[in-house]
């Protein structure tokens, strides 16, 4: 069955897009001209408002997760439902929506599954929606559900000022919890703080400032989404039974380590989770999506965007996020 939309003359048959040709670097993203793709069965097809750029972008791209090339990258974006694949609902046309799992989201157009929108309240910008899907439900699904924080623990955040970790330490602080991160800079620093932060210190200094702010005992909790240069003190840092919460790998992958290091330091515990398993069905996706966009929409919770950069300068984005020197959102815009 063909999709319907609302005006499906007003739907074209190619558009721009960025194209990954080949496992590499980000000169590998090219600006071209290529079909819009048709929603298939239980899909929609969106009309790109903004685009979210996040590691997993760069993970793809260069050949860490394997994918097919060539592929237009992205997962995170926002904008208006323009047409229906079979079977869905009727009502989403035309709706403001966001997603952190389109298919496509590096184009003017983008398809995703009807069960992974969560509905762009008024008082939410449809561009700048684009940049709280995944990172926002990272930082719920970590602190809610993969160690839900409680009033008086100690949680510690690598990579403060970045998209999640800002987000992450104002979902934690405001569960009461003392949040300690680390950042490489004073400016991300102070971002940091700012977001909540009880304290926030260069790498070198974390592992001294969490035992000086618990007594020597540790964090309840760290969530590491630096990777390889931080595991080690991200593990020391924690107090007998901690968790470490390993979510992503901006340094690189933590190589293999001996699992008897978890008992010599204190029958640690140390996962690695990932948005897939915390939004496997719509009502829980949308349960994530509503509660932070109702949040950001109040004024209870802050999205800080680092930088905007035109979709058609991807490369450039790519080249800005991997070298560490970003602070919140990338969002990548249309305009």
């Amino acid at each position: 069955m063909s999709p319907t939309s609302t005006s499906p003359a007003d739907l074209p048959h190619t558009h721009h897009a960025v194209v990954a040709t080949g496992a590499g670097g980000p000169e590998v993203l090219e600006w071209t001209q290529v079909p819009v793709p048709e929603p298939g069965p239980g899909q929609v097809l969106v009309r790109t408002a903004g685009v979210g750029l996040n590691f997993i972008d760069t993970y793809r791209r260069s050949g860490v997760y394997p994918v097919d090339f060539p592929s237009v990258p992205g997962t995170e974006a926002s904008g208006t439902v323009v047409a229906l694949g079979e079977g869905t609902d009727r009502a989403l046309l035309g709706t403001r929506v966001a997603t952190a799992a389109a298919q496509g989201a590096y184009a003017e157009h983008f398809t995703a599954d009807a069960d992974s929108l969560l509905p762009v309240p008024q008082g939410v910008d449809l561009t700048e929606a684009a940049a709280l899907p995944l990172q926002g439900m990272t930082a719920h699904y970590l602190c809610r559900s993969t160690f839900p924080v409680t009033e008086g623990q100690t949680a510690v955040v690598t990579a403060g000022a970045g998209g999640v970790g800002l987000l992450l330490t104002q979902l934690a602080a405001a569960c009461g919890a003392q949040v300690v991160t680390a950042a490489s800079t004073e400016h991300k620093r102070e971002l940091s703080r700012r977001a909540g932060a009880t304290a926030s210190v260069d790498y070198a200094d974390l592992r001294a400032t969490v035992q000086e702010l618990t007594d020597g005992e540790g964090a309840h909790v760290v969530y590491d989404g630096v990777g390889k240069d931080t595991f080690e003190d991200s593990l020391a840092s924690l107090r007998p039974r901690g968790m470490l919460v390993l979510f992503g790998g901006a340094s690189g992958q933590v190589p293999p380590f001996d699992l008897q290091r978890l008992n010599s330091g204190g029958g640690l515990f140390v996962t690695r989770p990932s948005l897939t398993w915390y939004t496997r069905t719509a009502e829980e996706t949308r349960g994530r999506g509503e509660e932070l966009f109702e949040a950001w929409a109040a004024g209870r919770l802050s999205v800080r965007i680092g930088e905007r950069v035109p979709l058609a300068e991807a490369a450039h984005a790519h080249t800005l996020l991997e070298s560490r020197s970003t602070t919140g959102k990338v969002l990548l815009t249309l305009d």
